[in-house]
């Protein structure tokens, strides 16, 4: 009866497309992508969202592998508690973290966002998920 049960518990994680459920990564760019021209959020907001409170790092090693992925994730709107842009050395070329901020109408000063609180988006305020 265990093994039965083993099984439904897997089959609830495939869809009708044959994929399985969304990976936390999945998620994270999801959120992402919901953020809006001339808006940040941090790390630990993104996580928050999720209910994974304590997993802002995961969702920083998340934007640091998302420059590849399609439909495209705004990796450079995802900045540090503090407004600090900590992940801009994953941009290339150098300052392009920073340029499209700038091109969004983001303040930047000393790699931090000016009127951080002004700017700020919480995923968990905004979205219904």
């Amino acid at each position: 009866m265990a093994t039965l049960q083993n099984k439904k518990e897997k089959l609830k994680s495939i869809r009708p497309s044959g994929k399985t459920d969304k990976n936390f990564f999945e998620l994270v760019f999801e959120v992402a992508r919901q953020i809006p021209k001339g808006r940040v959020t941090s790390y630990g907001a993104i996580a928050a969202c999720l209910g994974a409170k304590s997993s802002s790092r995961m969702v920083g090693w998340a934007m640091s592998g998302s420059h590849s992925v399609r439909p495209k994730v705004p990796a450079h709107r995802v900045v540090n508690r503090l407004g600090i842009l900590s992940g801009k050395h994953h941009f290339t070329p150098n300052g392009e973290m920073e340029r499209l901020l700038r091109k969004e109408g983001i303040k930047i000063k000393n790699d931090q966002v000016v009127d951080f609180e002004k700017h700020f988006w919480d995923p968990s305020k905004e979205l219904i998920l």
